[in-house]
């Protein structure tokens, strides 16, 4: 379990079902994938693709997403939902108090 009642998404079939809801926002540094979910839980998972970079920027591109969820979500995110947080190419290099501010927005 994540810090402040935030559960992970761990499998395929959940990321999948996140991205087939089509509720996202696109903002400059993330992408936020929103679906209904387990009643009374909040869950969130973390996925950069190739066009982050390489493993080394995909990596600090979700530790960056990782640590914002962790400060964020419990506060902002609704009771039973699932959210996946999507890095863009600018996400390793994006200031983290705009992906703060990008985050809060979503």
């Amino acid at each position: 379990m994540a810090s402040g009642g935030v559960e992970r998404l761990r499998r395929r079939a959940d990321y999948l079902r996140v991205q087939a809801a089509e509720r996202r926002v696109a903002l400059p540094g993330l992408l936020l994938q929103a679906a209904p979910g387990e009643a009374g839980c909040r869950r969130v998972g973390f996925t950069a693709s190739r066009k982050v970079g390489n493993a080394v920027a995909r990596n600090r591109a979700k530790r960056r997403l990782k640590a914002l969820a962790g400060e964020i979500l419990p506060l902002h995110a609704a009771s039973g939902h699932d959210y996946v947080l999507v890095a863009r190419q600018a996400t390793p290099a994006r200031e983290f108090q705009a992906l703060r501010r990008d985050l809060e927005s979503a």
